[in-house]
């Protein structure tokens, strides 16, 4: 069994992302997104027009600044690769807790379908958040350049 990580969550966090699970070089790594090839930071960055860091510690108070949480749905699994579809015998997060004790979060973002199919599966959404389900920053999804990601990650902001 793979487990997820604490969630990143600073002061009146505004957006929450929740992926999946984090991969094999992002739990070798102990740090969210660690796969080099991963989009995710640079994303984030981009989004905020700002400069992205290589240091962990300012990626996590990046997102805290700008009131951004990070959370995986699952808090544990199996899985014998770092892709989504190898996921089984998930168990799930407490993302009803986590709502519940930050009314801040108005947007729940899922960075990738699978993302949002397991948060479905164990959860109800409710009406007074937003909802999207964005394009995977993983380096499996490479259906799409990383403009059109950029593109499709707006909408978390503009929510």
């Amino acid at each position: 069994m793979e487990k997820s990580f604490a969630p990143i969550i600073g002061n009146n966090p505004k957006i929450l992302i929740l992926g999946t699970l984090p991969g094999k070089e992002s739990l070798r790594l102990q740090q969210y997104y660690g796969h080099p090839r991963n989009a995710f930071w640079k994303i984030l960055f981009s989004l905020f027009k700002e400069e992205e860091h290589n240091d962990y510690e300012e990626k996590v108070a990046f997102l805290k600044r700008n009131k951004i949480a990070l959370w995986d749905v699952c808090m544990a699994a199996n899985r014998k690769s770092s892709l989504d579809v190898d996921i089984k015998n998930e168990e799930p997060n407490a993302i009803i807790s986590l709502l519940e004790r930050h009314p801040s979060i108005r947007v729940v973002g899922f960075n990738g379908q699978k993302a949002e199919q397991l948060y479905k599966r164990y959860f109800s959404k409710r009406e007074d958040i937003n909802y999207h389900t964005l394009l995977s920053t993983s380096p499996a999804n490479a259906t799409y350049t990383f403009s059109e990601k950029l593109t499709n990650w707006k909408t978390i902001l503009e929510a």
